[in-house]
């Protein structure tokens, strides 16, 4: 049972085993009147499939927390595993030189909707529920439209990007 913090695993080893866990690479868009950003996020999940919910952890403080907060939709791009130059740049890792970090990337969707980045399995939905959990905002979307890309996706572990390989040997299943 959950006390007070002391109770709590010292935040670098939490850190430290967090960087083992694989995660897929998103990119986190929205568009309207709170206006158009888009941020790579590591935190993503089905939720429930009755009805179709997923959600994403974007830091509280964030220019996109407060876009897709302020809009009330987002995209939930996940990348393919050509892709990790559009995960850098949605990272910030070239605001410096870019000033826009949809310029040049090729994106979908009506103006005022959260862009579809081209070639990414893509999740539109509509703002159901925020939840703050320390320094975080849970954010949670029913799901509207998805568009399937039958890429294999970009991973992320241990400060590096991976790709995702099948293993060589059939799965099977036991018999129940």
């Amino acid at each position: 049972m959950f006390r007070d913090s002391t109770d709590l695993v010292a935040r670098d080893r939490f850190i430290a085993a967090m960087r083992q866990v694989a995660s897929s690479v998103t990119v986190v868009t929205t568009d309207g009147s709170a206006g158009r950003h888009g941020a790579t996020v590591s935190a993503f999940s089905s939720v429930s499939a009755d009805p179709p919910t997923v959600l994403v952890c974007l830091f509280a403080n964030s220019r996109i927390a407060q876009a897709v907060t302020g809009n009330g939709g987002f995209c939930v791009n996940v990348l393919s595993e050509r892709d990790a130059e559009i995960a850098d740049r949605f990272a910030g890792r070239h605001d410096q030189w870019v000033g826009d970090r949809f310029s040049g990337i090729d994106c979908y969707g009506a103006p005022g909707t959260a862009p579809q980045i081209d070639g990414a399995t893509a999740f539109r939905c509509d703002l159901q529920q925020t939840l703050r959990s320390g320094s975080h905002l849970i954010v949670l979307g029913h799901v509207r439209d998805v568009l399937a890309s039958h890429a294999r996706p970009l991973a992320y572990r241990d400060g590096c990007y991976h790709r995702v390989l099948p293993h060589t040997t059939p799965v099977r299943m036991a018999a129940s």
